[in-house]
């Protein structure tokens, strides 16, 4: 229903006097982040919901396959570094991902970074076991950095590739364009990367006009989605950093992997880049049964063909016979939240 004469009378005068307050955008609450290298090794999982609860109990295990750093990579792969998103962790993000990675030869590595507890500011999510990606994009970039040049120390290649899943997606593009990545990372795969941020469902975009016109509605906010989350809504500072001068840095090959049932990175379209070396790729393109949303997309078994496929993996199609690409396949998985 519209709204009547008098409220909107009352909403204007409201942004009328908010305009000579300052606006705080992409508030940083002041606590620094820390991260975790996961150890051992959790069981493998082929549902999110099931490896959700696997990493609440034990949040810091490594995915499967994951963190072996006695591990050589064969036939010239390079080594392959998954980074979760926000509010997950490495071993729920990618217990269905890295085992098929390993399988496939690869030697694969996963971080939990952006540890950012209630007080500091990573917002209500950050109560729960294993609720990492909280802190500043930026600052978890740097602890990007660092592992990366263990896993390359470790392994002696030169470059790595990199999976990264709706923040770990943004978070490797800034490791990439500010953190000497670009020197460092052959190719990029992110699945529904909050690439040019998020309305949250038209939340955040309500909250960036308000904010623009000059009401600090997302200051407030940030208490509750964390430092992270606040800084993926469209149009906020961090973006406009990142994205200024183009989406791609010269030398890295990127895919860029969205699902048309993405409910958090909205619109889904979002999530595409511009420029040189970049493949844009939707789920649901050739393959209808495939609907998985936002947290499923890592569980998707297209989605996981896919990265295969982009890294080189190889499979004998009969025993003792000639290696040949894995194929990119269709299958159901379905949407989690919907």
């Amino acid at each position: 229903m519209p709204a009547s004469a008098a409220t909107q009378q009352d909403l204007n005068a409201t942004i009328k006097a908010g305009l000579e307050k300052p606006v705080a955008d992409d508030v940083i609450l002041g606590g620094s982040s820390t991260w975790k290298t996961p150890t051992g090794s959790g069981r493998p999982e082929d549902d999110f919901w099931k490896a959700f609860g696997n990493g609440l109990r034990a949040p810091d295990v490594a995915p499967p396959g994951a963190n072996d750093w006695n591990c050589t990579p064969s036939d010239g792969q390079e080594p392959v570094v998954l980074v979760h998103g926000t509010w997950e962790n490495a071993y729920d993000n990618w217990a269905y991902l890295a085992p098929n990675l390993k399988r496939a030869g690869m030697c694969v590595y996963a971080l939990n970074y952006g540890i950012l507890g209630l007080a500091q500011g990573g917002g209500l999510g950050s109560v729960l076991p294993g609720a990492y990606g909280t802190g500043d994009i930026a600052q978890s970039a740097t602890q990007l950095a660092a592992f990366v040049d263990r896993v390359r120390s470790s392994t002696g290649a030169s470059k790595v590739n990199i999976v990264g899943h709706s923040q770990g997606g943004l978070m490797a593009r800034q490791y990439l364009k500010f953190d000497g990545g670009a020197d460092k990372v052959d190719q990029l795969v992110t699945l529904g990367a909050t690439n040019h941020g998020t309305t949250l469902l038209g939340i955040g975009a309500l909250g960036r006009t308000i904010n623009n016109a000059g009401i600090d509605v997302l200051g407030p906010v940030a208490l509750g989605v964390g430092v992270s989350g606040i800084q993926q809504v469209y149009d906020s500072q961090f973006l406009k950093k990142l994205n200024a001068g183009g989406d791609t840095v010269p030398g890295v090959k990127y895919t860029i992997i969205a699902s048309r049932y993405d409910e958090v990175t909205t619109p889904y379209q979002s999530t595409f880049l511009q420029g040189p070396d970049v493949r844009n790729i939707t789920l649901q393109d050739g393959c209808g049964i495939d609907t998985s949303d936002h947290l499923a997309m890592s569980y998707s078994k297209r989605a996981v063909s896919i990265v295969l496929n982009t890294f080189g993996a190889k499979i004998a199609t009969t025993p003792g016979g000639p290696a040949v690409p894995v194929p990119v396949v269709c299958g159901p998985n379905a949407w989690l939240i919907g």
